[in-house]
């Protein structure tokens, strides 16, 4: 699709997210520019011109929107959050109250807010799944379930017990015969993403604008038999030092572990795509034909769209058979840029 000036226009005017990080309207009567989705009153179509990068929108004297931010990186977590998640992650026992964050000049209804849109939960709620999270894994290595609990900050055995099976889903005392998966909010050049892991590896890697993220969440937890809990994992850390050598260049293949659940004709769908080298695309039908089935293509396509680890499984790499980037649930912006990065050769 070509991106004229008037298909930006009415992609701001319907707030479409595909377009984000293509182009950025900016508004001559009031001397800003903004993203496609911003929620501010849209201008009439003779006051905007368009720009395909910030730095000439600046150059062109126009001012960032504060509405939705546009310098920002897209659902970047606030640094105020991440203060406050590395404190939690540092100290199992601590419990952030109201009256904290009012110390902090912090408002409570704000934090409230952006747990409620970017967590489903409330910053209380996280503050829960996140110490039980961390009290599973003690127990499970062996740790008592008196000891786990006091180091939570429970002093009442029978209050940890039942808040402990509402978020694991099992007593303490059947932690042998359940599993749990760490969740985390990982920041990229792209977006903020979020990461899955079990023992064995990356289970999942998703943008949070991602469409349809609770059915990826779903299956998963399905899948695994495990409940989704926020948490640490010793495969995190791996996991981020790589993608930021990805994405300042220096990386090209991926050597965190991975931890693949889908059907055997999926998972041969994802190897392949492992298969395709950086700076390198496909088709649709180039890879129905690797997998010896010509008539594949519809098949390869769903595979390819219910792919829960981006990036390091490259589903960005495949294309449409006119060259066309198409079918990236991340969104076709996003994909675009992968393939810049990536240096991709596009035929």
């Amino acid at each position: 699709m070509i991106l004229t000036e008037e298909r930006m226009y009415q992609a701001s005017l319907d707030k479409d997210s595909t377009f984000e990080g293509t182009y950025w309207m900016a508004v001559k009567t009031t001397g800003i520019f903004c993203r496609p989705t911003c929620t501010a009153r849209k201008p009439k179509r003779e006051n905007v011109e368009f720009f395909l990068d910030t730095n000439e929108a600046i150059k062109n004297g126009y001012r960032p929107c504060k509405v939705c931010k546009p310098l920002e990186k897209l659902n970047e977590t606030p640094s105020y959050i991440r203060e406050l998640l590395n404190e939690l992650m540092n100290d199992e026992s601590l419990k952030i109250r109201d009256a904290d964050l009012l110390q902090r000049n912090i408002e409570p209804v704000t934090v409230r807010r952006w747990f409620l849109k970017n967590h489903g939960i409330t910053f209380h709620a996280f503050q829960r799944k996140l110490r039980m999270n961390k009290a599973f894994k003690k127990i499970k290595n062996g740790e008592s379930i008196m000891g786990a609990a006091i180091e939570s900050g429970y002093e009442s055995l029978s209050g940890f017990t039942e808040r402990f099976k509402n978020i694991v889903g099992v007593s303490p005392g059947n932690t042998k015969v359940q599993r749990i998966i760490d969740l985390k909010r990982i920041e990229t050049p792209l977006g903020t993403m979020f990461a899955c892991a079990v023992d064995e590896g990356i289970c999942l890697l998703e943008f949070t604008d991602r469409k349809n993220m609770d059915k990826q969440f779903s299956s998963l937890s399905k899948a695994l038999q495990a409940e989704i809990v926020q948490g640490e994992n010793k495969h995190f850390p791996q996991l981020e030092t790589e993608l930021q050598e990805y994405f300042e260049g220096k990386r090209q293949t991926f050597e965190v572990p991975l931890y693949i659940t889908g059907t055997q004709f999926q998972e041969k769908v994802w190897q392949l795509l492992r298969e395709i080298p950086i700076g390198e695309t496909r088709t649709y039908k180039q890879q129905s034909e690797f997998l010896g089935n010509p008539k594949a293509i519809r098949a390869v396509g769903t595979a390819n769209g219910i792919n829960k680890i981006a990036i390091l499984i490259p589903c960005h790499r495949v294309i449409g058979s006119n060259g066309e980037l198409v079918g990236y649930a991340g969104g076709i912006w996003r994909k675009q840029k992968l393939l810049e990065l990536e240096k991709a050769i596009l035929f």
